[in-house]
């Protein structure tokens, strides 16, 4: 049987001691250069029955899980979020081992989502750490990647926008199932936190912070999403990527968020078939079919207003992940992501300019109250002079809010 070749690990960060405690028959690794660094566990061995009963000794199960004295290892695998495994004991199970761990809420994903996600049937936790899930082996279908890379091969825009309408209505199903479970209030301080880190690791030329909706509810966020993951309008629970232990974050996220790596996903898939669909229609179906059906409050203009963050911020954070991975792997600059950011200062530039509208809008509103307290209008002709101020501070707001792009344009579209 062959062995895992270490495809999770950060090629370009050399390796350094890690003393951290690791539940017996796994190995503690520890990785660091370029301004990254990370720690990880993953299993010394697993080519027998004994391997296999030695790895979850010290673990705790939740869900369905094979006997242990049963199983019989039948295959390795491995990608980039870490090795699986294929075990038998007269069914075929897989094994997926978490490097990293994960938020913790992977449990509660699948408890929450009923009928609207594929999630694993059980696994193994370590002191509140999920360490592997287990899935039993499925049938491979088709995903709605390779069912939308076929569409915009073809130049089926019409079909390729219908699959992208029903990837949204997926994910606003599961956002709509799970809304009840676990919400908390927006924390802008600590998403701003974790860009800044990202930005001064990669040493980016680029800042962005937002103040964000009051709208932009913490939820039970699903973390990383690709189209692939969407299997007949289920959306498949995946392990964490690589990012989350380079920049550990200490926060939960908004719906939007969900949204935003959906999105990029697309940019992926556009740029890699050099497709000459419009992305922008692509993206519309995608956006609408996920605000036809999400809670009404995750997907209100408000959480989508640009001059507070919207897509576009969540979209640039999915940008920096993917080429802080790459660094750590030194595989190159990962496209389009690298492109998109370029475009970043343009795209914040034009939405300065336009808070000249709303510096007016405020300036006319303060002479319209400081007119009222002065000289308190007695009479009709007295109150002309502060409804005027009023009201033109009331439309320059409106044309200052109309001046922001909207989440259908990508960051290379506003110039």
């Amino acid at each position: 049987m062959s062995e895992w070749e270490g495809k999770w690990r950060p090629a370009a960060l050399a390796r350094v001691n890690n003393d951290d405690k690791v539940p017996v028959g796994f190995e503690a690794l520890g990785f660091a250069g370029i301004g990254l660094s990370c720690k990880m566990m993953e299993p010394s061995s697993l080519s027998t029955p004994s391997d296999w009963e030695l790895l979850i000794s010290e673990m705790n199960s939740w869900g369905d899980v094979p006997e242990p004295d049963k199983i019989e290892v039948l295959s390795l695998g491995e990608d980039e979020r870490g090795p699986s495994a294929i075990l038998g004991d007269g069914k075929e199970w897989i094994a997926e081992f978490l490097p990293w761990g994960s938020d913790g809420l992977i449990r509660k994903r699948a408890s929450s989502s009923g009928s609207t996600s594929i999630s694993p049937c059980g696994g193994y936790y370590w002191n509140g750490i999920d360490v592997i899930l287990l899935w039993e082996s499925q049938e491979i279908l088709s995903n709605s990647r390779m069912k939308i890379s076929e569409a915009m091969k073809s130049g089926n825009i019409s079909l390729a926008k219908e699959l992208l309408w029903s990837c949204g209505e997926a994910l606003a199903t599961y956002h709509e199932e799970v809304k009840d479970s676990r919400t908390t209030p927006p924390d802008p301080r600590r998403w701003n936190r974790r860009l800044s880190q990202i930005e001064e690791r990669l040493r980016a030329d680029s800042i962005w912070r937002a103040q964000h909706s009051r709208d932009t509810e913490c939820m039970l966020s699903l973390g990383d999403i690709r189209l692939d993951d969407i299997i007949n309008n289920k959306i498949r629970i995946v392990r964490p990527r690589r990012s989350d232990v380079l920049v550990p974050a200490d926060c939960q996220y908004p719906a939007i968020r969900d949204l935003a790596s959906l999105a990029h996903d697309l940019s992926r898939l556009h740029y890699e078939l050099e497709s000459d669909l419009p992305i922008i229609e692509l993206r519309t179906s995608l956006i609408e079919g996920w605000r036809d059906s999400a809670p009404e409050k995750w997907c209100s203009d408000r959480v989508f207003y640009s001059h507070r963050g919207g897509l576009a911020i969540w979209e640039y954070e999915q940008c920096l992940i993917d080429v802080l991975e790459a660094v750590s792997d030194q595989s190159g600059p990962p496209q389009p992501a690298v492109g998109l950011i370029r475009f970043v200062k343009a795209y914040q530039k034009k939405m300065f300019s336009s808070r000249l509208f709303g510096s007016l809008s405020m300036m006319t509103a303060f002479f319209g109250i400081v007119s009222i307290v002065r000289d308190f209008p007695t009479s009709v002709g007295g109150s002309i002079t502060p409804l005027a101020f009023i009201s033109a501070s009331y439309f320059l707001l409106r044309y200052y809010r109309s001046l922001s792009p909207p989440p259908e344009i990508p960051l290379n579209g506003v110039v």
